[in-house]
């Protein structure tokens, strides 16, 4: 059995050829090299489809540079591609198209409404999953705006925070609006009345942009910060789900979102809960009934869309300790843990999707060779001849 070698699939972030997460995934080429494992980074754009050869990123652990060099195609992929909209994106649905018979460490994961209804059908689930709907008109918003007192609009595939508005109704009967635009910047806060929501939102254009309107859960501390949990959930050596970490963010002020590009701080999860349910045997039941749940979802959602190795879970936790899946990321990033002073789970989090890929590549090798000691045995026995008696 050779050395196995995991291609790292990523997308450009501009027409220049820059690359997210270099710093990441030199850490990756290291501790690759000490599980026995090759590792390189490419994107649709490096790879040659007549030829089937990559020009990959090869990452120099001695002079700690990059360089390009042509290669075969490796034995596992894992995609850590995140949505752009960009024509990097329509290269990447045709390399998924073409390649989707190679061994991924993760398959795709669907839009935030698909996942939303997929675990809809589990009755565990229910409970967890604040109250969604697609937006298809007025009277979408208007329904929840009127059963909940505080609602959020998300685009159906945004990220990082971006386009999200929250409605929340106050004592006076006014609605205050908030939220940030595409570009993550913090949109001025209104006040309107109840008739005139729609109108202050219509050069959103929530139906043409895909809209989600969802229940919202309050989650601000008492200096009027917002708050939630980062628990990344992973593979490891043996296969298996298990929660690597889980760390607490915090909003930047005026933020109606915890997101860490859009300023929000990481801290440590037990501090944050302590600070937040102010009792410490409540905690710590929270805290392992949310790890049960983060595994129970990340099988389910695997079972439901094909091989995963990781997710990261949004979680909600309200005062009296009820646990609230916010949202599904399936690449996940891992600063959160540093920002939080949490260094030995961040590692952990760069070596369990090599260590993953080592097991995953063992096990199809031995499924091999054992298929092709069948077929010889098959062959044998065709060829066993019975003598005359």
């Amino acid at each position: 059995m050779g050395q196995p070698v995991l291609g790292i699939l990523t997308l450009y972030l501009n027409d220049n050829g820059l690359l997210e997460e270099k710093p990441i995934y030199a850490s990756m080429t290291a501790a690759g090299k000490n599980l026995g494992l090759e590792v390189f980074v490419f994107t649709p754009a490096d790879v040659n489809y007549s030829l089937n050869r990559i020009h990959a990123h090869m990452y120099d652990l001695a002079s700690k540079t990059w360089s390009r060099k042509w290669r075969s195609f490796p034995h596992m992929i894992y995609d850590r591609c995140r949505i752009q909209r960009s024509h990097r994106f329509v290269q990447l649905s045709h390399f998924r198209k073409k390649y989707g018979h190679l061994t991924f460490l993760n398959r795709v994961l669907r839009n935030k409404w698909t996942v939303y209804n997929t675990m809809r059908k589990e009755e565990k689930f229910r409970a967890h999953l604040p109250l969604t709907r697609m937006y298809e008109g007025q009277g979408d918003l208007t329904a929840l705006i009127r059963k909940f007192p505080l609602v959020y609009l998300k685009p159906i595939n945004g990220t990082g925070g971006r386009g999200i508005l929250r409605i929340e109704k106050e004592q006076s009967g006014t609605y205050l609006i908030q939220g940030r635009d595409q570009s993550r910047r913090i949109v001025k806060p209104q006040r309107v009345a109840i008739a005139g929501i729609h109108g202050r939102l219509a050069k959103w254009n929530l139906k043409g942009n895909r809209y989600l309107v969802q229940q919202g859960i309050q989650l601000k501390l008492p200096n009027g910060r917002v708050h939630d949990y980062r628990m990344l959930v992973q593979k490891n050596g043996s296969g298996e789900w298990e929660v690597t970490g889980c760390a607490g963010r915090i909003g930047a002020n005026g933020s109606i979102t915890s997101n860490l590009h859009g300023g929000g701080q990481a801290i440590k999860m037990k501090a944050l809960m302590e600070e937040w349910i102010r009792n410490e045997d409540a905690t710590q039941s929270v805290k392992q009934k949310a790890e049960e749940l983060g595994v129970e979802i990340a099988a389910f959602l695997e079972r439901s869309y094909g091989r995963l190795c990781e997710l990261a879970l949004d979680l909600a936790i309200d005062r009296k300790g009820n646990i609230w899946l916010l949202e599904v990321n399936p690449k996940p990033s891992r600063e959160v843990f540093i920002q939080a002073g949490e260094r030995e789970t961040y590692r952990r989090a760069i070596v369990k999707p090599l260590e993953y890929a080592v097991w995953l590549y063992e096990q199809k090798s031995k499924r091999r060779e054992k298929a092709k000691a069948a077929t010889v045995e098959r062959q044998t026995m065709d060829n066993w001849v019975i003598p005359d008696m």
